[in-house]
Parts: C-alpha cells; sequence; structure tokens
C-alpha cells in the first residue's frame, strides 16, 4: 500500500501537472498562433527551439536549468534581487523546468490545430467585419479545441511523468520536490518494490489511459 510519502508525492505531481498545463495553454497560444500564421523568418528557428526539449537528454535541461537558477546564475541573480531567493530545490523550480520540458507537447498540437484551419474561415469572418481579435476568439479558437484537448493531455501527462528534470532541479526532497517517479526511484534503491509496484502501475494504467483518451478523440475528429 501506499504510505504518506507515496500520497504526498501523488499530490505534488498532480498539482504540477496541473498548473504547468494550464500555464502552457495561455502561454503557448500566441506562440503557437504566431508560428502557424505568422510570415516572419524567425518562425522556423523558433519552431526548431519549441521543439528542442523533444530531443535534448532531461539530464542535460536540468543542468542549465539548475545553472541558471543558482546563486551565479542569471535567473538566480534575479530571483535574490527580487527578495524570492533561489529557485532550485523548490516547487517553483520544478514549474519551470516543468514548463520548459513540457512545452513542445503542449505548444505542437496548437501549432497543428491552428495551421489545419486554413486561410477561409478567417476570411470569410474578414468580409462579415469581424474584427483580426473577434475573428480568433470566435472562429479560430473553437476550430482549434481538438488542439487544446489533446495539448491539455499530453501536458498534463508528462509532466506527471518527468524525471530527469525533476529530480537535477529539485532533488528529491519529501514532500516539497519528491514527484511520482522520483519517489519510485527511491524505492528502487530501498529494495521496497511493493511500494514500488503501486507507483509504476498506477502510472502504467494512467498512461494507457492517456493513450486510449488521445485515440479516441482522434477517431472523433476524423469521423466528423
Amino acid at each position: 500500500m501506499l504510505d504518506a510519502h507515496g500520497i504526498a508525492a501523488i499530490r505534488l505531481s498532480i498539482e504540477l501537472s496541473i498548473l504547468a498545463t494550464l500555464i502552457l495553454l495561455v502561454a503557448g497560444t500566441p506562440v503557437a498562433w504566431w508560428i502557424a500564421r505568422g510570415r516572419s523568418r524567425w518562425r522556423v528557428p523558433v519552431r526548431a527551439l519549441v521543439a528542442l526539449p523533444l530531443v535534448l537528454p532531461p539530464s542535460v535541461l536540468g543542468f542549465y536549468l539548475l545553472v541558471a537558477m543558482g546563486p551565479n546564475g542569471p535567473l538566480g541573480v534575479i530571483t535574490q534581487a527580487m527578495g524570492w531567493g533561489l529557485l532550485s530545490f523548490t516547487f517553483w523550480g520544478l514549474l519551470i523546468g516543468s514548463i520548459i520540458y513540457s512545452l513542445p507537447f503542449v505548444v505542437q498540437p496548437l501549432i497543428n490545430a491552428f495551421e489545419s484551419i486554413g486561410q477561409r474561415p478567417l476570411e470569410a469572418a474578414a468580409t462579415l467585419r469581424a474584427h483580426p481579435l473577434d475573428a480568433f476568439w470566435h472562429v479560430a479558437l473553437p476550430l482549434a479545441r481538438p488542439g487544446y484537448l489533446t495539448g491539455a493531455v499530453m501536458g498534463f501527462a508528462h509532466t506527471l511523468g518527468e524525471f530527469g528534470v525533476v529530480l537535477m532541479i529539485g532533488g528529491n526532497i519529501p514532500g516539497r520536490t519528491q514527484t511520482i517517479s522520483v519517489q519510485i526511484y527511491d524505492h528502487v534503491e530501498a529494495l521496497e518494490y511493493a511500494q514500488a509496484y503501486w507507483l509504476a502501475g498506477g502510472m502504467l494504467v494512467f498512461s494507457f489511459a492517456v493513450l486510449l483518451a488521445l485515440s479516441v478523440l482522434q477517431g472523433r475528429r476524423v469521423t466528423r
């Protein structure tokens, strides 16, 4: 059965995943729109930068974030000047790392959704004298809803299961920075396989449910 540390790790992981996903959906919308609909020559390198966490080893990303949050790092200097202290080994440091690491899993579905809209719906809105902002809210966003559902599910699931980045940034502090994946690793190191089975089995069921939900959503979209 799960102990107090396991329950705390589940609660912290869920809170982290929800908050990171919400921030990515809000902040990722203008980025995805600009990449999908903009005409700047910087779209290609920015799109590659957004997708970088897909191929970058988590330990490498976690290392650079840990340095940036350190006392001599650019982010650490700013947070110390603001009186916030250092973000490394804190929940907020984990949140920043999770946002960066899960960025492509949320933004890429949004980019695909905005690209699939095409130009005709927006042109039709323009002929009806709709302001570009009104066309975005009332035409583009409703049509991009499948992308938002996919991005939300993928972002939440990816953040919930991440290991390397959170271990580098947050360490293994029970109740503060110990997530589910780190807790499983901790149980295996201590040869506590019964607790590891419970957590790993829960993650296995959850991962399958995520893939099943995405398949159902995509099947309904194709049918429509």
